[in-house]
């Protein structure tokens, strides 16, 4: 059974991605979500399982689920189920990550520079850093990856981008802010950095930013998910955060 804490953050991310949907369809176990208008985006059209499902049936129910789609996306937000689906899901071709849900646990920080802007000011620095990512992708790819973040403003009662610019005005690293204000739960997500401005403090202050903004909000429980291998996440440990449990992401292209 997962922890108060991490039942708080799955049932934030459940609904997040329900309510950020075009539509969705129920699944045992949880549910598929789907947006037309950004068809070639693995977040906006993916599986989602939320409860206890059959790991042997999954690859099926995805297939049916997704299989009009040219990727497949499968978000298992329990630990211990998603360590059951994974084999299964890598023996039908799918590669396995697994994510650390890290809580902010330290002083909010004090003011900063980092404020809130809005998705156009964000789009040539976004494009850019997401044609680092994916130098094979073509435009209309990275224009619904841009342009995605526009439908999270559904997903949460407050959305708010977070930008840290710098002399010239130039957004050099940037965050989304969601808060559930029943709950008071707020999740920190996509944070990054330009390229051009790595190592130079920008990203410190959008998430110094994005704690005071939770605060302001009324949240007291800020979380994020990061890679369980990548250095980010010892990054985010000096900055306040701590593992407090994983969850699973499986994809096939």
């Amino acid at each position: 059974m997962p922890s108060p804490a991490l039942q708080r953050v799955n049932a934030f991310l459940s609904d997040f991605a329900r309510r950020q949907a075009g539509r969705t369809t129920s699944l045992p176990g949880g549910f598929a979500v789907y947006d037309d208008a950004f068809a070639q985006s693995y977040a906006n059209n993916q599986v989602v399982i939320d409860a206890a499902v059959d790991p042997e049936a999954l690859p099926a129910l995805a297939e049916e689920a997704l299989g009009h789609l040219p990727h497949r996306l499968i978000s298992v937000l329990d630990d211990d189920t998603g360590k059951a689906c994974a084999g299964p899901l890598i023996r039908a071709g799918y590669t396995h990550s697994t994510y650390l849900v890290m809580l902010h646990t330290g002083p909010v920080p004090d003011a900063g520079t980092a404020q809130e802007v809005d998705l156009d000011a964000l789009r040539v620095p976004l494009t850019r850093r997401w044609r680092g990512f994916l130098p094979d992708a073509d435009d209309e790819v990275l224009r619904q990856l841009v342009d995605r973040r526009e439908a999270r403003r559904r997903g949460a009662d407050v959305v708010r981008f977070i930008g840290a610019r710098t002399q010239a005005g130039e957004v050099a690293s940037w965050a989304d802010l969601y808060v559930d204000r029943a709950t008071g739960t707020a999740q920190i997500e996509d944070l990054i950095t330009s390229e051009a401005h790595l190592g130079r403090g920008y990203a410190d202050a959008v998430l110094a930013g994005a704690l005071r903004l939770a605060a302001a909000h009324g949240s007291d429980f800020c979380f994020l998910t990061a890679d369980a291998t990548d250095w980010p996440r010892h990054w985010y440990e000096r900055r306040g955060f701590a593992v407090i449990g994983h969850s699973h992401g499986f994809e096939r292209s």
